[in-house]
């Protein structure tokens, strides 16, 4: 078992502080100390990074996803909210930005319909469904999402 300190193992080590622990797996993995890794317990971290990561780029994109709905079909609302929603379109849009990747693209190209129902599903107990007109199916494509100045045309 690796040793830390003189009494404690990695995997105690990861039980007690997780942050000591990563700093610990950093020096052997620079050191090239693979075979003193707790693999189990560094797996599981990698594993849920992949996971927060993905999680991420999905609650931004839905952010916009809520926004541009409200945006395009809440016209009752829009001469008080447009602006506002805007900002939040474009705020969430950097946001994504900056945390994509190709894989997380990717990712989110097969997740989009998905994530789109979460949307339409919060427009619709925000708006207390009055409105009718919500498409079932997203008509926007991930580009158009993500492009920092479309707008939906009816604007």
């Amino acid at each position: 078992m690796q040793r830390v300190s003189s009494n404690l193992s990695l995997k105690q080590l990861y039980e007690i502080d997780d942050h000591l622990w990563l700093e610990e797996t950093i020096k052997l993995l620079k050191a090239n100390h693979l075979e003193e890794l707790d693999l189990e317990n560094l797996i599981e971290e990698l594993e849920n990074l992949g996971r927060r990561d993905k999680a991420k780029v999905a609650s931004l994109l839905e952010q916009i996803i809520r926004h541009l709905l409200l945006l395009q079909y809440w016209t009752k609302e829009s001469q008080y909210n447009s602006g506002h929603w805007k900002a939040e379109i474009r705020s969430f849009r950097n946001q994504l930005k900056r945390h994509l990747t190709t894989n997380l693209y990717q990712y989110l190209e097969n997740e989009l319909a998905l994530i789109y129902d979460d949307a339409l599903g919060y427009v619709i107990d925000k708006t207390e469904g009055k409105l009718d007109n919500l498409p079932q199916s997203c008509t926007y494509t991930l580009e158009q999402i993500l492009n920092i100045n479309f707008l939906p045309e009816n604007i």
